[in-house]
């Protein structure tokens, strides 16, 4: 039994939950409209640059649970999953997933986007195991801060060992699907490397280091990256 770990956002989804989350605060009115939306749109850009300080995305990010009640912030939820995540599942998706179940494979979702945002995708998709960044929560209510270690770039890799070193497992025969090269640290780290509709610096990186390329947006794709 091996290990299938998959990247979330612009991977299984055509679509990144953390930016698009922050797209349906604003249109609920949630937010300030304007400068949260222009200062979403610079952290998204920031990261896709391979520029992002992690930690001051974290406090814009996460200011907005500590905001509101828990209770509303899931009533809201369940529409932000309905109306801007179902649509966003890639075609090809549910196709690798299966594929892996058939092989025996322990499914994971590791993302940076936040463990609040993410559980319900996770669940949406069938995947047990997920390993995403965690906001704090403290006497009922989030705190706007970040719990331990950020799941993104090396910290993917970190929270991945302290996973592996708990549930007494290996990465032999594993495999890791992601679009960004933001993730090389843990591409480089499992067996079975796969760049996922890839930006044009993993995707680079792929053809370089022979890595198979994927696309999970084609319909009626079943991918095979052997």
């Amino acid at each position: 039994m091996s290990l299938a770990i998959f990247d979330l956002d612009n991977t299984l989804l055509a679509g990144d939950s953390d930016y698009l989350w922050g797209q349906f605060l604003v249109k609920e009115g949630i937010v300030d409209g304007e400068h949260y939306e222009a200062e979403n749109l610079r952290f998204y850009e920031e990261y896709k640059a391979g520029g992002l300080d992690i930690y001051a995305f974290l406090r814009f990010s996460l200011r907005p649970l500590a905001e509101h009640d828990p209770a509303q912030l899931r009533a809201w939820r369940e529409v932000f999953i309905e109306r801007y995540i179902i649509p966003r599942i890639a075609p090809g998706t549910p196709a690798l997933l299966e594929r892996h179940r058939r092989q025996g494979d322990t499914l994971m979702i590791i993302t940076a986007t936040n463990h609040f945002v993410t559980a319900p995708i996770a669940a949406l998709l069938g995947i047990e195991h997920l390993l995403a960044t965690e906001p704090e929560f403290r006497n009922g209510r989030y705190t706007g801060e970040v719990s331990g270690i950020p799941c993104f770039q090396e910290g993917k890799v970190t929270r991945l060992q302290a996973w592996l070193d708990e549930h007494g497992m290996g990465l032999d025969g594993s495999w890791f699907y992601s679009d960004s090269h933001n993730d090389l640290p843990l591409l480089e780290t499992v067996s079975h490397p796969v760049a996922v509709d890839p930006d044009d610096t993993l995707r680079e990186w792929a053809l370089t280091h022979q890595w198979p390329v994927i696309s999970l947006r084609e319909p009626d794709t079943v991918p095979q990256p052997t």
